[in-house]
């Protein structure tokens, strides 16, 4: 007699490793979006540290730093003023900010101060050598 696996046995390795897939999967997406959120959030306080150092170094601000800290965040939008305040905004849903990363965004920045707290576009105003809300 030879032996080998019957086909049953080898069905129910394949129903098991299927339930097992099914549970691990959407574990593995959320993870995911945990940590866009988490550099996101890292993303934009970095930008408005720079762009606050900036201002009390310079007492004003380049459009190139404005830019560049446009170009790091992906679900925000800082727009400066003439004055040397910037404005941080929510972007809308897009390939770069997927609805779930951008919903744990908002309440992330509403939580930390970035947003106000109805999730509105917050001012920042740079005095001194910090920044001044």
């Amino acid at each position: 007699m030879r032996k080998g696996f019957t086909m049953i046995e080898l069905i129910f390795v394949i129903v098991i490793i299927g339930i097992l897939a099914a549970v691990a999967v959407p574990k593995m997406m959320a993870t995911r979006d945990d940590a866009k959120i988490s550099a996101e959030m890292e993303s934009v306080a970095q930008a408005i540290k720079n762009l606050g150092a900036e201002y009390t170094a310079k007492g004003k601000l380049d459009d190139a730093s404005v830019a560049e800290a446009n170009s790091a965040t992906k679900c925000f939008k800082i727009t400066e003023k003439n004055d040397g305040n910037i404005t941080v905004t929510l972007s809308a849903v897009s390939n770069d900010c997927p609805q779930a990363v951008n919903d744990g965004v908002k309440a992330e920045a509403t939580k930390n101060g970035i947003l106000k707290a109805d999730g509105a576009a917050k001012t920042f105003n740079f005095a001194g050598s910090g920044i001044a809300r």
